[in-house]
């Protein structure tokens, strides 16, 4: 009778990605980069970092360095472990991939020149994905991803 019940118990599945984080040296330089550079909408800032809307219930957040290594609280008073491990202090650039249309790559090149900010690479892929490649004042490989790199579309 087990063997039936845990044979009709569904697998829980994941509903999406909700929030990433980044952690950085200067979260104020950090912050107008995203901002100006990356036209997000800034929902929420403290010392400690802040989040970015990215699209309906999906965030980016930008988190000191310092703050990364730290126990922190949530509004409810909960504690929150710390982001980063101690060995590596927070540090070490990540990537994050931001989805684009294809029609908006030459907007975007644009857009980037306009703010002194070097394309490092454009690739294209081999199921007609493009993207574009450069690093935020922190080193974070940042991408400009049109559909189909992991997926047909």
């Amino acid at each position: 009778m087990e063997k039936a019940d845990h044979e009709t118990e569904r697998e829980p599945t994941l509903n999406g990605l909700v929030e990433t984080a980044l952690f950085v040296e200067d979260l104020a330089r950090a912050s107008v980069f995203y901002e100006n550079v990356l036209g997000l909408e800034k929902i929420k800032a403290s010392n400690t970092g802040c989040v970015f809307r990215i699209a309906e219930q999906r965030y980016l957040l930008l988190v000191s360095r310092e703050s990364a290594r730290t126990q922190n609280k949530a509004p409810s008073g909960d504690l929150l472990p710390p982001c980063a491990l101690p060995q590596h202090n927070g540090r070490g650039p990540g990537h994050i991939a931001f989805g684009v249309s294809a029609d908006a790559l030459d907007s975007w090149r644009g857009r980037l020149a306009n703010h002194g900010i070097e394309i490092l690479s454009e690739v294209a892929w081999e199921r007609g994905a493009r993207s574009i490649y450069f690093r935020d004042p922190d080193g974070h490989m940042i991408e400009l991803a049109t559909a189909g790199i992991w997926e047909p579309v």
